[in-house]
């Protein structure tokens, strides 16, 4: 597995664009598909997608496969993203 932190420094741009910047968490395999996701805005909103909740309202799971040699700058540890998570 690979875990990764990424700052998204706009806003949404749609009717919830008043939540602010976000933060991106990713967990993937070792071919970079998204097992788990996490948003989490400067409004203190988290959001939260995996295989047992796709899609919601809001959002949903990446459906793309990371570019894992473009995100390698954003590794973080399992430990880091499992905190957040819980």
């Amino acid at each position: 597995m690979n875990y990764f932190k990424r700052n998204w420094n706009e806003s949404r741009g749609d009717e919830y664009d008043n939540w602010g910047k976000s933060i991106w968490f990713f967990e993937t395999n070792s071919n970079g598909e998204v097992l788990r996701q996490m948003e989490v805005y400067e409004n203190g909103k988290v959001l939260k997608y995996d295989n047992d909740h796709i899609e919601d309202e809001f959002g949903k799971l990446s459906n793309q496969k990371l570019d894992l040699d473009e995100f390698r700058e954003f590794f973080i540890d399992k430990n880091e993203f499992d905190t957040i998570w819980n």
